[in-house]
């Protein structure tokens, strides 16, 4: 009896041994299966990257299994940024393909000044003249809007600085094809998508007429039915 209750004793602590082991061992069975899985899946995310055939993908594969997730955030093609229009319109064929054009109070009020000052000028008197606005624009002798510089004078001293302003008629769009073209030249203008025609002009007037500023100003061009000046 003493011997078969020493035996008894003893059975207990080689359970536990035995107990321990095995769970152990499964433990260390799961980790291989785990860290198969992970290699498996390395492997693959590898294979597929190197198949990508470019270098950023063969460095990226000689990286150690550490981050699945960077792998794959580095290999995901970047967002193309929007091409800003920035190419020169030269012609009015080249006006035609363009889609209608709109746009805030700037494109607004010189639309307005191009249809009534220049609308039957060539492509290049139209842009001229759209020019000496927006160079009186960025002058400290004019205001500092389009639509002020062309308001210039209006109900005041000196007068009018353009005569469409002030020749007691409304403003009506009556041609509507001629409208479209000075509204995608005014487009145009303020997108800086046309030639510079006018080497600095501030002022302009037609051949018509002879105007007494015009001989204390420098003439620059001469560029369709206008005359332009800067001072000297």
């Amino acid at each position: 009896m003493k011997m078969l209750s020493g035996m008894k004793v003893g059975i207990r602590p080689i359970c536990a041994v035995l107990a321990f082991a095995l769970c152990a061992s499964a433990q260390i069975a799961s980790a291989e299966v785990e860290l198969k899985s992970v290699n498996d899946i390395l492997a693959q995310e590898r294979r597929q990257l190197v198949a990508l055939g470019t270098n950023r993908a063969k460095k990226i594969a000689g990286v150690g299994g550490n981050s699945i997730i960077r792998i794959a955030s580095l290999s995901r093609p970047k967002e193309k940024k929007a091409k800003v229009k920035t190419a020169q319109v030269t012609s009015f064929s080249q006006l035609r393909e363009m889609p209608k054009a709109a746009g805030g109070p700037e494109w607004a009020c010189l639309t307005e000044a191009l249809y009534f000052e220049a609308r039957g000028e060539s492509f290049k008197g139209i842009a001229a003249v759209a020019e000496v606005i927006v160079n009186r624009k960025q002058s400290k002798r004019f205001p500092n809007s389009v639509c002020g510089v062309i308001s210039q004078g209006v109900g005041g001293k000196p007068g009018c600085q353009f005569s469409y302003k002030c020749d007691g008629h409304a403003e009506v769009f009556r041609e509507p094809k001629a409208y479209t073209r000075v509204a995608k030249m005014a487009q145009l203008m303020l997108e800086g998508r046309l030639s510079k025609v006018t080497n600095g002009a501030l002022f302009y007037h037609t051949k018509a007429v002879k105007p007494r500023w015009s001989r204390k100003f420098l003439r620059t061009a001469q560029v369709g039915a206008h005359f332009f000046y800067r001072p000297s």
